[in-house]
This record gives C-alpha cells, structure tokens and sequence, in this order.
C-alpha cells in the first residue's frame, strides 16, 4: 500500500524558505561580530603557584574574607582541558564553590608532545599530585587536604588516597570509573566496549603519544546523530540570541582543544583499568605498590551522572562496595557527564551538596 501523498502549501513552503533564509542571514551577522577573544573559557581569578614541566597547579583566587581552611585540590581527566569546571560567568563549579568559601586549587596536566610519551601512571600520581599536595600542605599549614576527582582525574584521586591516605581529609569522587567492567550488563557502555577490544601495545609502539584528535573522534562516534547532526542542526535557532550562541561556542572550543594522551600512561590505564579491571581486583600497581581500595578509609562522597553515557552509573557506584571507609556517601544527578558541569539545575545544587559535606567533616 502506498503512503498517503502528503499535501504541502506553495504559500507555507515559500515562508518557511524565507524564515529560514532570514535565520541564516543573523547566524552568519552575529558569528561576524564575534571576536576570537570572545570566545574564552574561564572565568575565575587564579594564579600558578607550582610549575613542573608543562604541568601547573593553580590557586583560584578566594572570593570571601575567611574562606575554608582545609583547601580542596580538584583533580581533572588527561584527555580534556580542566577548564570545563570553570566555563563562564554563572556556569562555573569553581565559582560557586569559591562563593561558598571553599579555597580551591586544580591540576593542569598541560599538553604533552614527544619528549612526555614516557611519562607513567606513577608520575602523574606519585610524581604530579604529590608534589602538588604537598605544595598546598605547606601553604596552609594543614597535615591533609581534600581532593575532588573528576573522571579519569576521579580514578587518579582514588589510587592517590589509597597509596597516601595520611595526606587525604575527606575525597569526593565525580563521574569516576571504578569497575571498568561494570557496563556489561544492561547498562553497557560503548567506550569500554571499544577499549577492551583495542590493541593499545600496537597504538602505543607505533605512535608514541596518542593524538588528541583520534580520542575526540572516538568520542563523537559514541553518539553520532546527536553530536554530529543534532546539534549543529540546532544551531540555526540559537542565531538571534548571542549569549548562547557564545555559550555554543564555548563549549565546541573546549571540545575539541584535546591534548595528545602521554603513550605510556595511556597503555597502562587502558589495559590495567580498562582490559584487565585490575582496580576493584585490587591487582592494581603504582610505583612497584599494590593500590588497595581497602586503604580508602577517609570520608568518601561519590557523584554520578545517572545518563552518562561515558562512565556508566554502575561503574562509579561500585565504589561503596571496595572502599575502607565508614563515612560513604553517593549522590546521583539526573544529567549526563558533560551535564555535571555545565547544566544550571545540577550547579544550583551540586556546590552547594559538596560544600555542606565538607563543612561536616571539619
């Protein structure tokens, strides 16, 4: 049976051309208004107050008179800028948390060229993160400090706390992966999927660092109508508006400024986490040390995105099950990864949860 002919005005076909024409026109207008430097992302005071090679350690600078004396250290993934915890004016984690008189400091792992490929899981957490806990340590005169882990930097923040927990107060886990195998099930995950199945020694010998560029187009794939079509479709109706369509932009610049993966972390985190899920087997080794979640005695909040489609819920949540501690909280919200950061009704709350939590504790 044929589908019934579908009848289209001339009049209506020739004003929607038109509307479109006209919406076009004001995308192309306003995108020529736009300056370059509009375009920023960021949007907190903050300072280097550590330097080793291309990693920096940066103090954002305190908004309240008496912020909190404990500071926290947030800790970013290696395959995206940390930046998206500070997009823009009222979209910025960093931001609310300052306002909420936390004294905060973050890990920029920089961007490795040839001479970094060398660089191992060690390095970042034994070398890196203790060295910059040690340098807060030392300025605020406190025995241990707090960390927020975000992603793969939630991961680091977890192996960290368990090889020196004497260094940790309390440590807050974000859209980490834990159980890397977690997604097998009915919430499979593609990205774990495609990493199992990877020749990363093959990846790794012949091309040193890990382009940047193969990682985002990797990612892109996961959801390619949504991320590829959709969103670029959508674009037209953000045309008569420039704060969004700023926004917009924003986010495309953060997207695709992905630094080059460091070989040789990026074999040892694929196949020890990925492959092999050797975290929660407690099989784990840093350093010539076994990482034991058991050591994971501080307190402990762990955040989930509930529709995220890179760390799977079930992956994070494991946690409650291999961690030490007494004092284990989780907390889930329902958005997805990117949601975490930049979604207005996950910020009107989430600071504010992580805040309150610490403040508890102290």
């Amino acid at each position: 049976m044929m589908p019934p002919f579908i009848q289209i005005e001339p009049q209506a076909l020739l004003h929607e051309l038109a509307e479109l024409s006209q919406q076009t026109l004001r995308g192309v207008h306003a995108l020529s208004r736009l300056d370059r430097d509009d375009i920023q992302v960021g949007c907190s005071a903050r300072e280097v107050v550590y330097q080793d090679g291309k990693m920096k350690l940066y103090r954002y600078s305190p908004v309240v008179a008496h912020p909190h004396p404990v500071p926290l250290m947030i800790t970013y993934a290696l395959v995206n800028r940390p930046d998206m915890v500070d997009l823009e004016d009222g979209r910025s984690l960093v931001q609310n948390l300052l306002k909420l008189g936390l004294d905060v400091y973050l890990i920029d792992w920089g961007y490795p060229t040839r001479g970094d490929r060398w660089l191992t899981m060690d390095d970042h957490i034994n070398g890196y993160m203790d060295d910059c806990v040690e340098v807060i340590k030392a300025r605020s005169g406190q025995a241990a400090i707090n960390l927020l882990g975000i992603c793969q930097g939630g991961a680091f923040s977890l192996c960290y706390a368990a090889l020196h927990p004497d260094k940790v107060r309390n440590l807050i886990t974000m859209v980490a992966p834990v159980d890397f195998h977690a997604d097998q099930g009915a919430d499979c995950g593609l990205l774990g999927s495609w990493a199992r199945h990877m020749d990363i020694d093959a990846m790794v010998d012949g091309m040193g660092n890990i382009p940047g560029d193969f990682m985002n187009f990797g990612f892109v794939l996961l959801k390619p109508l949504q991320l590829n079509v959709a969103k670029y479709a959508g674009l037209m109706d953000l045309a008569g508006n420039p704060d969004k369509l700023l926004n917009f932009l924003r986010m495309e610049k953060w997207i695709f400024d992905s630094p080059d993966q460091a070989g040789e972390t990026w074999r040892q985190f694929l196949k020890d986490c990925y492959q092999q899920n050797k975290l929660v087997k407690g099989e784990l080794e840093i350093g010539g040390r076994r990482v034991d979640l058991g050591q994971v005695t501080m307190p402990v909040l762990n955040i989930y995105a509930e529709l995220d489609h890179l760390v799977p819920p079930s992956s994070s949540l494991a946690l409650r099950q291999h961690v030490g501690t007494t004092d284990y909280q989780e907390q889930g919200y329902p958005t997805g990864h990117i949601g975490m950061y930049v979604s207005g009704k996950v910020q009107a709350t989430l600071p504010k949860r992580i805040t309150e939590w610490l403040n508890e504790r102290s």
